[in-house]
């Protein structure tokens, strides 16, 4: 359940990325990698997990909760990072950031 919470969350990031791209401030490209690694990551792991004779796919609550908590995770991060570069000025308005 990991690996499709994360998948969903990507793709839904990439699009979103790929729609929007004319609004660079919001830094989606950084959301969707992210979230795209998070699924190659669950991806190794349903591999190992075949190779060990479980199945490739979990679809157990704790582990539809553990993904849903990793997609809040990397929104979390991607705020912290708007919060932090800042790009509209919102935070701490007339301070110049690199």
């Amino acid at each position: 359940m990991c690996l499709l919470l994360t998948a969903c969350a990507a793709i839904t990031a990439t699009l979103l990325w790929y729609f929007r791209d004319a609004d660079k401030d919001l830094r989606l490209g950084f959301l969707a990698l992210m979230y795209w690694g998070a699924a190659l990551m669950w991806t190794v792991d349903g591999f190992f997990c075949v190779a060990e004779g479980e199945p490739f796919l979990d679809l157990s609550a704790n582990d539809a909760l553990l993904g849903l908590v990793i997609v809040v995770c990397g929104l979390i991060v991607w705020l912290l990072s708007l919060l932090i570069r800042d790009p509209r000025q919102k935070v701490l308005p007339g301070i110049r950031r690199a």
